[in-house]
């Protein structure tokens, strides 16, 4: 169990955390939460030892093994796996034993410790984390060497996921991972045998992971039960319920003081207003939580254009004379929300930069409308500002011939008030600057949002504020993103890149979970030697099904999103019925409202039964394809 009691730590004439006190039971996955700079990473950095603290206590279990991602990434010419398989420092210290010592007694105890710690299953084990992370058989074999950086960080990951630590701190964990290796790491982490700690600002990790959340919050830590999402609506609650109290108590007071000043003078009541004026001196304010500020910030709409806004036949794109992708043939229009799906190294990025105009064809047609404005984001483009001059500057650099008032206007959009846009842009936070880059790429209006890893540096709210302004926006987004939750919540379609090439995916989210699970199980048993149907053969079949079965899907999707749009058009009538004002207008217009409600009741009445009839037939398909509906 991990006791934290009274602790005190300041950073740079700052108070992080002011006696703040917290239990964290054996067993449990816990979330750090809270906005960025409250503290969180500080506290990992402080339960790990990295950082003193001025006052309290940290205290773990005598013989508590700890494990976090070291900040520099693994190098050299040692292979991925025997990077891997040196992170359980004990195995390999029993190995090297066991290879010189020649004591029998010694011997045996070597043998019985390895058994224990199920060392002859570590390199299927090791192998297993590499490849859910995103390395094949044969990039395992490479060196570290052979890997950028933020490759090398994932085997960094590896090595403390398969040391299995007592203690499991994880800070961003999913910052240099692609979606599917996120998945990947979300179902991992769910069950892992530990404790977990975990900061990160991924909203699907944060609800699916943690079985209790801890609210890093003016320097105090606030423990829930459950998720993210459970946390939200218990503070919730807790602020209304406060709330309440307080306009309880400050009744309560008005009406003593109005006592006390009416009778404090009168012989006869004397007595009674002293007795109430001593009461209201004990009455202790209620302190309110002080809800954080909301973010919010929006795209310029474009202009509307003629569709297709770009179409693709038989395009090949890719780097020196050598494609990476091939036979690329796809249309964009205006109202497009797509994500791209596929594993890091297919060509999410490399298809974005054909599209937003950074690469050329090498084959095949491309056309694109004359008019055709694209915003385009990628990550790096964050070591291409310039940290000297402030976000006005840097704006007024590229508007050249704008004025003043416009630029600050388009700033404000993205969260940048007046002291924002003349701060450095070196002293802004990475979500700051995150968003300073959305708004240079937006400065244009332009008709398409491309979006390479928009929310790497982005807190959980400044992410809502993100999906918030994307479904606000009138033009095309093209998305890549290793955050389900963004993915869910603003993309209607979905295009795969695999295998030299890219289609649009006749499936949702979940169908795509399930196709990367199916594939993990696979792998699995390919590496126990497990007889029966190939792993290919087994990826084809469940394709099969999914496709047979998408037409379905859609249809009942389509079904209960119109079932939706009834209900809502149904409440805005009732709600117009509703308004005492309506009664002593003209009476054509309450007669054209009712009978609006018995057209909208008649719609909604079939389209309720439709949905229930799609839904049973997919549901039924599913069931008599092995597949889960």
């Amino acid at each position: 169990m991990l006791h934290i009691n009274d602790l005190t730590f300041r950073y740079g004439g700052r108070v992080l955390f002011d006696q703040a006190t917290a239990v964290v039971p054996k067993g449990h996955r816990v979330a750090l939460v809270g906005r960025n700079g409250t503290g969180k990473s500080t506290l990992l950095k402080l339960i790990a030892g990295q950082l003193t603290a001025d006052g309290g206590s940290i205290t773990l279990p005598s013989g508590m093994r700890m494990g976090m991602v070291a900040q520099e990434a693994p190098s050299g010419a040692t292979s991925l796996i025997d990077t891997v398989l040196a992170a359980d420092t004990e195995r390999t210290t029993l190995l090297a034993e066991a290879e010189t010592t020649t004591d029998p007694l010694r011997i045996g105890e070597i043998h019985t410790r390895l058994a224990d710690i199920e060392a002859h299953s570590a390199p299927a084990r090791a192998a297993q984390i590499l490849s859910g992370l995103g390395f094949d058989h044969e990039a395992q074999q490479r060196p570290c060497s052979d890997f950028s950086g933020g490759w090398r960080m994932r085997v960094a990951l590896a090595g403390v996921l398969f040391a299995r630590p007592d203690l499991l701190l994880l800070d961003e964990p999913t910052n240099h991972l692609d979606l599917e290796a996120t998945l990947w790491l979300e179902s991992y982490l769910k069950n892992y045998p530990h404790t977990i700690l975990i900061v990160s600002h991924d909203r699907d990790l944060l609800n699916s992971v943690p079985t209790t959340t801890i609210h890093v919050d003016n320097g105090k830590l606030v423990s829930y039960a459950g998720g993210y999402d459970q946390f939200l609506r218990t503070r919730q609650a807790n602020i209304e319920r406060l709330q309440s109290m307080a306009a309880k108590q400050e009744a309560a007071r008005k009406h003593m003081q109005s006592y006390v000043d009416r009778f404090r003078f009168k012989a006869s009541k004397a007595r009674q207003a002293q007795s109430r004026l001593k009461a209201l001196e004990r009455l202790e304010p209620i302190a309110l939580v002080q809800d954080d500020d909301t973010i919010a910030f929006n795209f310029p709409q474009p202009d509307a254009l003629a569709p297709p806004l770009i179409a693709l036949e038989d395009v090949a794109v890719g780097y020196d004379g050598k494609p990476v992708l091939k036979r690329v043939s796809l249309r964009i229009d205006m109202d497009d929300r797509i994500a791209m799906l596929g594993a890091n190294g297919n060509g999410k990025s490399t298809l974005v930069k054909l599209l937003a105009g950074r690469l050329e064809a090498m084959g095949g047609t491309m056309r694109r409308s004359g008019k055709l404005k694209v915003g385009y984001f990628a990550q790096h483009q964050q070591d291409e500002l310039d940290l000297s001059i402030t976000p006005i500057q840097q704006m007024q650099r590229i508007l050249r011939d704008v004025p003043e008032t416009k630029v600050r206007a388009h700033l404000g959009r993205f969260g940048f008030p007046q002291t924002k846009a003349e701060t450095r842009i070196g002293d802004l936070s990475g979500g700051e600057k995150a968003r300073l880059l959305l708004a240079l790429m937006s400065r244009e209006a332009p008709h398409i949002l491309m979006l390479d890893e928009p929310t790497n540096h982005l807190d959980v709210d400044s992410r809502e504020a993100l999906i918030e302004a994307i479904n606000g926006y009138e033009g095309a987004v093209i998305l890549i993103s290793h955050d389900p939750h963004l993915i869910e919540l603003t993309a209607d379609r979905l295009w795969l890149v695999n295998g030299g090439t890219c289609k649009p995916y006749d499936g949702d989210l979940d169908d795509y979970r399930r196709m990367l699970l199916e594939a993990a199980r696979a792998d699995r048993a390919d590496a126990r030697g497990d007889t029966g149907p190939s792993r290919k053969d087994q990826r084809r079949a469940a394709a099969e099904a999914r496709a047979q079965l998408a037409p379905l899907k859609r249809k009942a999707t389509d079904a209960e999103s119109q079932v939706t749009r009834l209900a809502a058009d149904r409440k805005t009538i009732e709600a117009k019925l509703a308004d005492p004002a309506l009664y002593d207008g003209p009476p054509d217009a309450l007669k054209k409202l009712q009978i609006d409600l018995g057209a909208i009741d008649k719609r909604l009445s079939a389209a309720e039964e439709a949905w229930l009839e799609a839904l049973e037939a997919y549901e039924s398909a599913a069931a008599d394809a092995g597949v889960p509906a």
